[in-house]
């Protein structure tokens, strides 16, 4: 193991450290679904001189040097890009990095009473310990479109003054049986149901009296109908804000930080970089967590498709430009890994595991098992990361997730590799991920920003 980097701080770093925290925390508060970070993420690089795509096609501007301009699809991933000096068919430094996290989505008819509570029913998003969700304070988050094509915003749970919702458990007293089922079935999947009223609403000839009242409540806040509910994306996410974690708040606490915190530091370094030699791009994907399918993930065309509009409003789009530009670049999948956790020591093998205070991980393959479903990045291309990351001074550590049975996991890598260019997964070590309520060191999300600026800066991957 390397020196802790706690160790090696100044003053100034630690000026730096809270003030990257503090913009981080608030990205996770108002960032709780994928809808929630594109918005915020847009905001905030706008203000740094990012134009749309979009405006620049209209106006039939041509792009050049120095041009910044973002692109998003269906609301729910985004791309920004800084044109860089050298012809992009050179390549681009590529960051990559997913901002779907686990957790329960409404089905499409979610409210339904039983015996005087009304509930709403899910179904759970990736991976998750069921049995995690139950007995917590939790918040809806998401949209709605009526037929009309309006957007209602519902945010419940997150205001001090805000009710939250909840999944039952069995009391104690009761659960013997409960107690003998295997960890992945003690609580079913159909059994996470939140529980969202219990008061009937008076003077109604409605059969489901409780269920009428949470129908008149949604009609009277946001004049949404039960049917409006079928073309919704309403996510139910834990109630509360990201804290200081630990007596020496050296930690953070919060939902969704796999891989928000890939994400805001991908983010931060992007806007960091001003004028780049290679045309830096950083992506930021949803359906991460369900295999990268869909419109709105890595796996989708949005990524090719929005390189192929910026070089055509350069003036430069052919077939063989573009895969040239594809195959040129080089990319970190920034996503998270395992860290060490001394209470689950047998999953890990310490020799190749990621520990807090040691910086941000690479991760050369992922997979499970035999390497399966995993990108696999280059000796030689390891050996340039390295060098970059010592040039610039960032504490960084190599690790694999867990033993080699033990289990395993992918990221997007595999998708962007398939361009035939360099990608390999970076980012930062988590604890209890995928749980509710996530951890992480302050000193390694202070690490992987710097790595991602070093990255961004590279001119030459010879």
């Amino acid at each position: 193991m390397k020196e802790n980097v706690w160790n090696t701080y100044n003053d100034e770093d630690m000026e730096m450290i809270d003030a990257l925290i503090q913009g981080y925390k608030f990205f996770l508060d108002n960032g709780k679904t994928e809808r929630e970070c594109v918005r915020q993420m847009i905001s905030t690089a706008r203000q740094y001189g990012y134009v749309s795509l979009e405006e620049v096609v209209h106006g039939g501007h041509l792009l050049k040097h120095g041009s910044k301009i973002y692109a998003q699809t269906k609301g729910k991933a985004v791309m920004f890009v800084n044109i860089g000096l050298f012809p992009m068919e050179e390549g681009m430094n590529i960051l990559g990095a997913h901002i779907d996290s686990p957790r329960l989505d409404l089905k499409q008819n979610p409210l339904y009473e039983d015996t005087e509570l009304a509930y709403m029913d899910t179904h759970y998003y990736g991976g998750i310990k069921k049995y995690q969700w139950v007995a917590l304070p939790l918040a809806l988050h998401g949209t709605i479109v009526k037929k009309d094509g309006s957007h209602v915003e519902i945010n419940i749970g997150e205001d001090e003054n805000d009710p939250v919702f909840g999944v039952s458990d069995l009391l104690v007293h009761l659960s013997a049986k409960q107690l003998e089922k295997k960890a992945a079935v003690v609580v079913e999947g159909e059994n996470l149901d939140i529980l969202v009223g219990s008061r009937p609403l008076k003077d109604s000839d409605e059969k489901d009296k409780v269920k009428a009242n949470i129908l008149k409540l949604l009609k009277d806040k946001y004049d949404i109908e039960e049917e409006d509910f079928i073309s919704g994306e309403i996510e139910v996410v834990p109630a509360g804000k990201a804290r200081d974690f630990g007596m020496d708040r050296s930690m953070v606490m919060s939902y969704g930080q796999d891989d928000r915190v890939c994400a805001y530091t991908s983010l931060m370094a992007m806007l960091a970089v001003d004028d780049v030699v290679r045309t830096s791009v950083s992506i930021f994907v949803d359906k991460e967590e369900i295999g990268s399918v869909g419109a709105s993930s890595m796996g989708s065309k949005f990524f090719e498709n929005t390189i192929a509009e910026i070089l055509n409003a350069m003036g430069k789009l052919n077939d063989i430009t573009l895969r040239r530009t594809l195959a040129n670049s080089k990319m970190l999948s920034s996503d998270v890994s395992a860290a060490y956790d001394p209470a689950y020591s047998s999953v890990f093998e310490k020799n190749n595991t990621a520990y807090f205070g040691h910086g941000v991980v690479f991760n050369k393959y992922t997979g499970a098992r035999g390497k399966s479903g995993s990108n696999d990045a280059g000796a030689e291309y390891v050996a340039r990361i390295r060098r970059v990351m010592d040039e610039d001074k960032v504490a960084y550590q190599m690790s694999e997730m867990g033993r080699v049975d033990a289990g395993g996991g992918n990221t997007i890598a595999w998708i962007p590799a398939a361009y035939d260019m360099d990608v390999i997964d970076c980012g930062v070590p988590v604890l209890s991920m995928h749980a509710p309520w996530e951890i992480t060191s302050k000193s390694d999300i202070y690490e992987a920003e710097k790595c991602y600026e070093a990255f961004l800066k590279t001119k030459d991957w010879i």
